[in-house]
């Protein structure tokens, strides 16, 4: 219990540095070095402003000094990642695999946090987070049959995400969303099909609900980033080994 405690507070740290990552990537601003400041009044930070998801609570979502209300994305990341650390923890034990997992869920998270806030996937992030996954394979298969399948299926999903991004034009799909789903299927292997089901559920359930209930009523047209749904749709189906296929199948 206190190991994956202390696994949580670690992912809720790595969240709250990638939270800077994002704000200042792209910007000319070092993400190494420089204080941390309200983007309202520009006061420095102080280290009790900092602290994971506390400060934010703590605050009520507000800067101490100007009242200006703080995004809740940075808490909600850093929750999430702290949440996230913590079952990879009970996944997969300490070892190899969980540090190259814990790299592919920091990277995944900055490509998320981005995405949502430019709607853009980052180049660069994207290829380490192809690097990472690919890495994650190597550390966990255990056969070379196994690796083949586990490509085999990450290529084929990428490609048809690739294809589904050139036949509708850009409209249907980015070409940053490829990328992203081949390396979250090298991940969540031997659940991939099952990632990329959940995915799909995830953003029409989105698309209807903002559908549904955005102002002035249904209209058709809305543009949203899918990353976010192909993070939470391969994560679930990694975490949880749900396959809905095979459950159909057995009803």
């Amino acid at each position: 219990m206190l190991i994956s405690l202390f696994f949580g507070a670690l992912g809720a740290i790595v969240g709250s540095f990638i939270g800077v990552i994002a704000e200042r990537m792209n910007t000319g601003q070092s993400f190494v070095s420089g204080r941390s400041r309200c983007n309202s009044c520009a006061r420095a930070l102080s280290p009790h402003d900092l602290i994971p998801v506390l400060s934010f609570v703590f605050s009520k979502g507000k800067c101490r000094t100007c009242k200006a209300y703080i995004p809740g994305l940075y808490a909600i990341l850093e929750l999430t990642l702290g949440i996230l650390f913590m079952l990879a923890y009970q996944k997969l034990g300490i070892g190899v695999p969980l540090l190259i997992l814990f790299a592919v869920l920091a990277v995944l998270a900055l490509i998320v946090v981005y995405d949502l806030r430019h709607t853009i996937v980052p180049p660069k992030a994207s290829i380490l987070l192809g690097v990472l996954s690919l890495l994650f394979v190597l550390s966990t298969v255990t056969n070379l049959h196994e690796l083949g399948v586990v490509l085999f299926t990450a290529g084929a999903i990428g490609a048809g995400f690739l294809a589904l991004h050139v036949f509708s034009g850009g409209r249907a799909m980015g070409l940053g969303d490829a990328p992203i789903a081949l390396s979250l299927s090298l991940v969540a292997a031997p659940h991939a099909l099952s990632g990329l089901l959940f995915s799909f559920w995830i953003g029409a359930l989105y698309g209807i609900i903002v559908l549904v209930f955005r102002q002035g009523g249904p209209k058709m047209g809305i543009e949203v980033p899918f990353v976010p749904f192909l993070a939470l749709g391969f994560l679930l189906a990694y975490f949880t080994g749900w396959n809905p296929l095979f459950s159909a199948l057995a009803l």
